[in-house]
């Protein structure tokens, strides 16, 4: 790069950097600032464009499956995996009526990019990153005019917005356990022009009817969150819109062992379709639920060639491209928390987590799945202690944000922007951290 090159990407990255709110958009948290937007070919910005409308089908049969499962129309063992550790007035207010056709509305999945492609390793329905995605998008649109960037200025902002009714007043409720977020959903607040939309704490409770409130809390943490009962209350009686919906079983990553167990193959094929099951079959890496119930003699798990979940224990360590995640329901869930790559551990360590795993069995379950390792790519961010842009290898993950308009039938899931983080090449689990870059992605 010359010398006037490097000048012009230093002024960009300081653009950028001189564009954050005085507040911050994430509590106490920085990254690497890039000059540009991270590139996508076309092809593949066209593949993630449809892919919402899949990522939309397979929720809406997830939670069919997981009623039948109750109902007795489908295994029992799918109610048991999506139940585990949970209490039952819980489990009875995602099976009661005002919410049987509730979905969520925000759908964020986590894509790796590898060298045969992407492989889709989650699915969050409580995604954090909706107002830095947003912040990233506009101010990078704003650098030179871009027109490339996905999404454009507005798109995220519209998108959240239009999840709601016209008119209708929104509360963003945002617990302590998210405080991180906190700073990134109040800008998004402040920019969102065409509603009254304010961001709250978990202590806020002066809700009018006709309200809706966008939940930014778990549902594990519903002792740490005060107005979550009136909350779900209201949403219950009628007098309040509530998304994303108090439904867990569909923010389990269990899910993605139901989409690959062979039982289930005649449900997904007739429920989620022929095309879109293969679609997520293609993306998802094969997953299982570690779940120690006896097997037949004969019984072996599937692809893993073992007869009991503790034979895990003896794969070596080249064998144990595997990570094992909590799957859901618990603090540790979520980030890089309760993530745990086989071939980066001792076998020491390795066998604590299959132990783990095979103990919190129906209290704390823990899902393996196969790694597939991203693709290394180049990259670029200013340092602003030198001024200088530096280059890296890095490997990418990206979170498209798709918005749902609609209801039933009617509801759309529709693209509205995607945010890449590249973390140094040396780093095996990809997630937000001070070394990492963070940047929108624009069309190459």
């Amino acid at each position: 790069m010359s010398a006037e090159q490097s000048s012009s990407a230093s002024d960009r990255a300081e653009a950028v950097h001189s564009a954050l709110p005085s507040q911050g958009l994430f509590q106490g948290l920085s990254w690497r600032t890039s000059p540009t937007p991270f590139p996508l070919e076309a092809k593949l910005v066209r593949t993630l464009e449809k892919l919402g409308r899949t990522l939309l089908q397979f929720y809406r049969a997830l939670d069919h499956l997981y009623r039948q499962s109750h109902q007795g129309r489908a295994p029992a063992w799918v109610a048991q995996w999506l139940d585990a550790g949970k209490p039952r007035s819980l489990i009875d207010q995602a099976l009661s009526k005002p919410f049987r056709h509730s979905l969520p509305k925000v759908i964020r999945p986590d894509i790796l990019l590898t060298e045969d492609g992407f492989i889709m390793s989650e699915l969050d329905s409580v995604p954090g990153g909706i107002g830095l995605t947003a912040w990233l998008n506009q101010t990078y649109a704003q650098l030179d005019q871009d027109n490339s960037i996905i999404g454009g200025e507005k798109a995220m902002l519209e998108g959240f917005s239009g999840m709601f009714a016209p008119k209708q007043k929104v509360r963003i409720v945002v617990s302590e356990e998210s405080a991180t977020y906190r700073p990134e959903m109040r800008w998004l607040c402040e920019q969102i022009d065409d509603r009254d939309i304010t961001c709250e704490n978990e202590r806020f409770d002066d809700f009018k009817p006709g309200e809706a409130v966008y939940r930014f809390f778990e549902l594990f943490d519903l002792a740490n969150v005060p107005s979550a009962s009136p909350i779900l209350r209201g949403a219950m009686d009628g007098s309040l819109t509530l998304t994303p919906p108090p439904k867990s079983h569909l923010e389990e990553k269990s899910a993605f062992a139901l989409l690959h167990n062979h039982n289930l193959a005649t449900f997904w094929h007739q429920h989620l379709g022929g095309a879109f099951f293969k679609t997520m079959k293609a993306h998802v890496p094969y997953t299982w639920m570690i779940d120690p119930s006896p097997m037949p003699p004969q019984g072996a798990i599937p692809r893993l060639n073992c007869t009991d979940w503790h034979q895990l224990k003896n794969l070596s360590q080249k064998e144990r491209q595997l990570i094992i995640k909590v799957s859901g329901f618990s603090e540790k869930a979520w980030g890089a928390r309760g993530v745990h790559l086989g071939s980066d551990l001792s076998g020491e360590a390795w066998s604590e987590v299959v132990d783990r795993a095979i103990r919190g069995f129906d209290q704390e379950n823990h899902i393996l799945q196969e790694y597939h390792k991203p693709c290394s790519v180049p990259a670029q961010y200013v340092d602003f202690e030198t001024g200088k842009t530096v280059s890296m290898n890095g490997r990418v993950r990206l979170c498209p944000y798709y918005f749902v308009h609609g209801e039933g039938d009617q509801a759309r899931a529709s693209l509205k922007g995607i945010l890449a983080t590249i973390c140094p090449d040396d780093k095996k689990i990809i997630h937000g951290m001070s070394d990492a870059i963070l940047a929108p992605c624009s069309v190459a």
